[in-house]
């Protein structure tokens, strides 16, 4: 599996994540979110074709964003192995005034609860 397929899977990840929270990625409690930066760690090979299973949190929590930590698996010889674990910082952001706003504390409280 490539960076670039990688980054697909869990932006879709992401995506349902907010979506589960009532959320999207341009509207958060009325504010937007922009990727401010991605880490990817590679623990083992992919194929296209393995059924991959995502888990999703948030953590770090500051005055205008947060992280979300993803873990890739997928079972191989009846035994569930990591595929990568990634990190994406998140920064909440206003797209009408262009800039970056604070973390709105119902969404907050939404995302230490997921």
């Amino acid at each position: 599996m490539g960076n670039d397929a990688l980054l697909s899977i869990i932006h879709e990840a992401r995506m349902q994540f907010l979506h589960s929270l009532g959320y999207t990625e341009m509207n958060m409690d009325g504010t937007g979110l922009i990727m401010a930066d991605v880490a990817i760690e590679f623990k083992a090979e992919a194929f296209y074709g393995d059924n991959l299973f995502v888990s999703v949190t948030a953590s770090d929590f500051t005055r205008a964003g947060f992280d979300l930590v993803y873990l890739l698996e997928k079972q191989q010889d009846n035994n569930t192995v990591t595929i990568a674990i990634a990190k994406t910082g998140m920064v909440c952001f206003d797209y009408t005034a262009k800039k970056i706003a604070a973390l709105p504390q119902n969404a907050l409280a939404k995302l230490q609860q997921a």
